[in-house]
């Protein structure tokens, strides 16, 4: 994964960390995560005050407490709202938008899908443990099907959301996916985010050990990650397995699983990975169970898709400069009567 990383400033990470107490649960994976986005930051090569931190109510929203930034810890659902505000009238902040998968996916949904077909230039990154642990355990739009929690005690009956397919039909433009476990890969997409101009939107699996304690092992786990992930690399084939051993391929429109031992293929032969093509990028969004194609197939990792278009705040800041420049300080009453005038006699 390319990276055009910036000479780090006179900043270390420990500048970014703040002197408040971390109050998540031992071991949860948000702490990898805050530790994660605290080493980039030096890197981004921004001072500490042109950087924000905005959230909205949760486990992970607390992470504005965390960072030695500015920040908000906002209303449930709301982030992606206030973030928008704060990016069109400071353009020249790097804003972070934190959220769950309860927080952006269940009462914030409209917030987010708004957020991403605007193409503001913030950073989106969505923890998503599959269920809602500030409440203590009740089942989240992600939930698997059948799910037992403390609001389902006979299992769910929702079919879950895959989380980069909803945000793909809201027309994204920057769309990846992380682990918690894994530091090194998700500092790669993190960096990569960050240096994406409009919305970057990351989803990163991170374990709640307290009330959906490994939800996500079969990704992270030393015995079963390599059969089960697929860390995908721009221009690159795709591969996966112990030492590289297997491959994605496609038959027709059906991705497939490929042997490289036995001879009948090789790396030539494989799907390679071009994260600016939407349309081999809406089949991997669907590598999500069996669902959609007819085999199981390895769960994707890194940046699935990326294009470059117009940020609103550019837009809006510009169609504001023409209409001053146009009419002057503008005419408020005129603008509130509008075209449409009656005179009536």
């Amino acid at each position: 994964m390319e990276t055009n990383i910036i000479n780090p400033p006179h900043l270390t990470p420990k500048d970014f960390t703040s002197n408040q107490e971390v109050s998540w649960c031992p071991g949860c994976g948000d702490y990898s995560i805050l530790k994660q986005v605290q080493s980039i930051m030096p890197e981004t090569g921004r001072e500490k005050e042109d950087v924000v931190f905005i959230s909205g109510i949760g486990c992970s929203s607390r992470f504005p407490y965390y960072m030695d930034t500015y920040g908000m810890h906002s209303i449930h659902g709301r982030a992606p709202a206030i973030a928008s505000g704060v990016k069109t009238t400071r353009p020249d902040l790097s804003v972070w938008l934190i959220t769950g998968d309860g927080d952006s996916l269940s009462i914030g949904g409209n917030h987010l899908i708004h957020l991403l077909r605007r193409n503001i230039d913030l950073n989106v990154l969505m923890f998503n443990n599959e269920i809602y642990g500030l409440t203590k355990g009740q089942y989240s739009p992600t939930s698997p099907t059948g799910k037992v929690t403390k609001s389902t005690p006979m299992g769910s009956l929702d079919h879950p959301f895959n989380p980069l397919a909803l945000v793909a039909g809201a027309d994204g433009s920057f769309i990846a996916r992380a682990m918690d476990r894994d530091t090194k890969h998700l500092r790669q997409v993190l960096l990569e985010a960050d240096q994406h101009r409009g919305t970057s939107f990351v989803e990163i699996y991170q374990n709640c050990n307290v009330f959906n304690d490994g939800a996500f092992e079969t990704f992270t786990e030393k015995d079963s990650k390599p059969e089960t992930t697929l860390f995908m690399e721009h221009d690159q084939p795709l591969v996966f397995g112990e030492n590289g051993n297997k491959g994605i391929y496609l038959d027709g429109f059906q991705p497939r699983v490929a042997d490289l031992t036995n001879g009948s293929f090789s790396k030539d032969d494989l799907w390679i990975h071009d994260k600016f093509d939407k349309f081999k990028a809406s089949m991997l969004y669907r590598f999500f169970g069996n669902e959609i194609f007819d085999q199981d197939l390895p769960r994707p990792f890194g940046v699935f898709y990326k294009r470059n278009r117009n940020t609103y705040e550019v837009d809006m800041n510009e169609q504001l400069d023409r209409a001053i420049q146009a009419k002057g300080a503008g005419d408020l009453d005129a603008l509130l009567r509008g075209k449409n005038i009656w005179e009536i006699k």
